[in-house]
């Protein structure tokens, strides 16, 4: 096509994936279906092999799609509805199934005519550019698309809108200078968001029982501190992206979730796929410079957090006591790496100390949520009713936390791994301290929903956490 049109009147054909949207269904509709049911897993492949239409048909059968919560790429909309409201007919032609694209339109309201995936036809690229022109026969049409696939598309239109691109679709704008609407900008910033860089200090338990056993100044146990320091925390963004994409929907019916960078669509499925993939490569090599027990510690926490994210935190209790335990797993890791054996002190302190803020989250979560599914709250195994209940537990783990560390400070391990065992005492009003002002500010609705999130920007938190690391250091000083 040498030249394009600026007839206003011809049709336009707009694209659904990526174009309208900034996600893409099919990827949606699968990750909703395997958190439904894991084993749909095994009945993708058998689906696939009949075509990807009769793919497309089987899952949307399945999925329900919410039109009003979608990432709609807002300024084009704002186009389309003008185009339409100058009486130009907009006809919706996409590779989704029909099922999702008859209730897009439905919803927006403004498309003529929508055109979709069937069980038998598969209306994507060269496909959907035949179907074209035998639809539209000699008159001609406009085509809106943002992918190498709607290529053949812009080639057979008389007039191209090009849509957030990728880079062959930004090539072929660039050598017809078709009408833009540009990719939303991204920078290293929104990727360490989306990899959830900063809740990666958690994984600074790894360095708990060498720090504890006085043994961190051991370049060998350091190192492979670091080691797997890296490893678990490449395995947890990894993790963090997959939850993110099993999560889409809720996410984008949250006040803050909602702008994550898959829930909002500055990052397509595909890419967080690629991405969370090549972590966990990453993970496994790093691993693999470490004690296998390391290795197995790390595999059963990759197990364990994808239980949680598909299943686990949907059941009452079971979510928080799962938390809970992937903070513990943490400092046994710590354990395996260094091969300092883990102490029952730390374990329990841990379980404890942890348990309560896995409930602070819940509470809060409980307290902002008008989200409601079953009595319930959406995807979780909680009712409003159940909020004080959750309080009053989260509160008693905290002072069991305190209660076990008065023990270890009583006991006869302390006096063997310190100079000065009294210093260590003030460590257990500062745990009441840390863990009773988070509760009471959840209590005023002042709390961040993720209280390990909180602690770590709040500095009355991490002047107490230093007044207690200067403590143990110097408690445990030789004279």
């Amino acid at each position: 096509m040498d030249a394009r049109s600026d007839n206003k009147t011809v049709d336009l054909v707009v694209d659904l994936d990526g174009t309208l949207i900034a996600t893409d269904l099919l990827w949606e509709s699968t990750f909703q279906l395997l958190k439904q049911n894991m084993l749909y897993l095994f009945l993708l492949p058998l689906w696939a092999l009949k075509g990807k239409g009769h793919l497309k048909h089987q899952i949307s059968l399945r999925v329900a799609i919410d039109p009003a919560i979608l990432p709609y790429r807002g300024e084009f909309v704002a186009y389309l509805r003008e185009e339409h409201r100058k009486g130009r007919r907009l006809v919706l032609a996409t590779g989704a199934a029909r099922k999702f694209a008859e209730s897009i339109a439905a919803y927006l309201g403004f498309f003529d005519a929508v055109y979709a995936t069937d069980e038998t036809r598969n209306l994507t690229s060269i496909h959907k550019t035949k179907f074209l022109l035998e639809t539209f026969g000699d008159v001609k049409f406009a085509y809106a698309g943002n992918s190498r696939a709607d290529v053949p598309v812009f080639d057979a239109a008389s007039e191209a809108v090009v849509v957030a691109p990728d880079r062959a679709a930004a090539k072929w704008q660039r050598t017809h200078s078709a009408k833009l609407f540009e990719t939303p900008k991204t920078d290293w910033k929104t990727f360490a968001r989306m990899l959830r860089v900063h809740q990666w200090m958690k994984n600074t338990l790894i360095f708990v029982p060498p720090i504890l056993d006085h043994e961190i100044m051991n370049w060998q146990i350091l190192i492979n501190s670091i080691i797997a320091f890296f490893a678990f925390s490449f395995a947890a963004s990894a993790i963090y992206i997959v939850n993110d994409l099993f999560d889409l929907p809720l996410d984008r019916q949250h006040a803050r979730k909602r702008n994550r960078a898959f829930a909002s669509g500055l990052f397509s499925i595909s890419f967080g796929l690629k991405v969370a993939v090549a972590l966990l490569v990453l993970a496994g090599l790093l691993a693999t410079q470490l004690p296998w027990v390391f290795s197995a510690v790390l595999l059963v926490y990759l197990i364990s957090t994808t239980a949680y994210s598909l299943s686990l935190k949907r059941m009452l209790l079971i979510d928080v006591l799962t938390l809970a335990g992937l903070y513990t797993l943490r400092i046994l890791a710590g354990s395996a790496a260094s091969q300092i054996e883990g102490s029952f002190w730390l374990l329990a302190f841990s379980s404890f100390f942890f348990l309560s803020l896995a409930l602070v989250k819940r509470y809060v979560e409980l307290q902002n949520t008008a989200l409601v599914e079953k009595n319930r709250i959406a995807g979780r195994g909680y009712r409003q009713a159940d909020r004080e209940v959750v309080a009053q537990c989260g509160v008693s783990s905290a002072f069991a936390a305190a209660l076990v560390l008065a023990l270890y400070v009583n006991s006869d391990a302390v006096v063997s791994l310190y100079s000065y065992p009294w210093l260590i005492w003030p460590l257990c009003p500062i745990v009441l301290y840390l863990n009773i002002r988070i509760w009471i500010l959840a209590h005023r609705g002042e709390m961040h929903d993720d209280p390990v999130v909180f602690i770590i920007s709040d500095w009355r938190s991490q002047i107490v956490i230093a007044i207690g690391a200067a403590l143990l250091l110097y408690g445990g000083m030789r004279s």
